[in-house]
């Protein structure tokens, strides 16, 4: 990860904050084995470019039935 987050130390006495913050960085630097989309049954309030949803087909059918979309273009495709 090029972008990586790492917290500034902390001022005497804030170690707890500072201890999180570090986990919080190392969690976001390391691969993780996968990642589990929330099934929804609606579309996204807002959706923006470069989004990932999984879509129940019945509740919120973007157009191909149940299954994976990308957002792009002001539109809903399937993965």
């Amino acid at each position: 990860m090029s972008n990586q987050y790492s917290p500034l130390p902390p001022p005497s006495g804030e170690t707890y904050a500072y201890r999180e913050l570090q986990d919080l960085a190392r969690a976001l630097s390391e691969a993780a084995e996968f990642v589990q989309l929330q099934t929804l049954h609606a579309a996204p309030a807002k959706p923006r470019a470069g989004m990932i949803v999984l879509a129940d087909g019945t509740d919120w059918d973007p157009g191909a039935g149940a299954g994976f979309y990308g957002y792009s273009g002001g539109a809903w495709a399937k993965l």
